[in-house]
């Protein structure tokens, strides 16, 4: 029987979504194949062993269950896992496969992947440099644009800029026209992401992206819908069907991924099989141009005025939770929640045997 660590949490903005991702996760790997581990991680950055009841993962309700023991994930790979401080002494765990349910900073950038690879153990998902590149808009629409994916017209600037008058807003404007998405290049679940419809709209856009990161995403608005494509496998791919959001707000930010339920979901999405093989297609393009492996969720928007299937994100680490898009699409191509867990772990073994 291996044995897993599964972690979550985070010192991100996206910690509380990823209590209840890794929830889910933690429901459906197989019992008879895995001995599963609990490690989460607070908002501080405190590391613990948790050893009770998943139900108690959100809210942080763990962390007063009185069964929390420090420990971490041990860089050393003679210890090829974690190390557990308990009653004033240590004690090693192996650990054959680890599933980082992180999302946003600090778990799905690169940082988390970084230690497992130092430590020599096998994680699910994107590598460090896959990650880190993923993670950072800039850096992805960059890699998009080299390698012919078609996207929104974008631009860029960081806070130095800003604040010198190095790069204006007045620039951007010119080159974009408006309405116009501000993005800050390191948050996930559009956390800090506004859209600009004038002048005084773009400031504060900018100010809130700012308070998320110093380096700052413009994109022009793309008279569209989005689509979904989940992407599984590390050099053979394989797509979920495609599938499309109805977003309850103006565009789908973060209260209307998580909190608010009349946002309606269609699987398949509402466009034709052709179009859809279109998505799944460059869905495979980008996640092979960034060097990811394991899965992604890759988000798209349709034109409605000319049919274009345009790139807008990639996610290394999907929300896994009861109403996230990269587990039901999957479902729908025929992998249930507990096989696709059990297909991760394998192919996190696969990749780094």
């Amino acid at each position: 029987m291996k044995n897993v660590l599964v972690l979550f949490g985070g010192a991100s903005s996206e910690h509380d979504v990823s209590t209840v991702s890794a929830a889910s996760v933690l429901r459906h790997i197989p019992e008879d194949k895995y001995q599963v581990y609990k490690m989460g991680i607070t908002k501080e950055g405190q590391w613990y062993l948790f050893e009770g009841d998943i139900d108690l993962l959100p809210e942080d309700r763990w962390l007063d269950s009185g069964a929390i023991t420090p420990a971490f994930v041990s860089p050393d790979r003679s210890v090829h896992g974690i190390t557990v401080l308990r009653d004033g002494a240590y004690e090693n765990i192996r650990v054959d496969i680890a599933f980082p349910v992180l999302h946003g900073k600090n778990g799905e950038d690169g940082t988390i992947q970084g230690l497992f690879q130092l430590a020599g153990i096998p994680f699910v998902g994107c590598d460090m440099a896959s990650s880190a590149v993923s993670m950072d808009k800039i850096f992805t629409n960059t890699v998009a644009d080299q390698s012919g994916v078609p996207q929104a017209a974008w631009e860029s600037l960081t806070e130095y800029e800003y604040k010198t008058g190095v790069k204006t807003l007045d620039d951007v404007a010119e080159k974009l026209g408006y309405p116009i998405f501000v993005k800050p290049a390191n948050a996930g679940s559009s956390v800090g992401i506004s859209k600009a419809h004038d002048r005084k709209e773009l400031e504060a856009a900018m100010e809130l992206a700012l308070q998320h990161d110093t380096r700052i995403l413009f994109e022009e608005f793309i008279d569209g819908f989005e689509v979904e494509c989940a992407i599984l496998g590390n050099d053979e791919l394989e797509n979920g069907i495609v599938g499309q959001i109805v977003p309850a707000n103006e565009f789908y930010d973060f209260d209307a991924k998580y909190e608010n339920a009349a946002s309606t979901l269609h699987i398949p999405a509402l466009i034709s099989e052709e179009k859809r093989a279109e998505v799944a297609e460059s869905a495979r393009r980008v996640f092979k141009a960034l060097g990811c492996t394991g899965f992604s969720r890759v988000d798209f928007f349709v034109s409605r005025t000319d049919g274009r299937v345009l790139f807008n994100e990639i996610n290394t680490i999907p929300g896994f939770t009861n109403i996230s898009m990269y587990p039901k699409m999957m479902e729908a191509a025929g992998i249930p929640y507990a096989s696709l867990c059990d297909r991760l772990l394998q192919l996190a073994e696969e990749k780094w045997s």
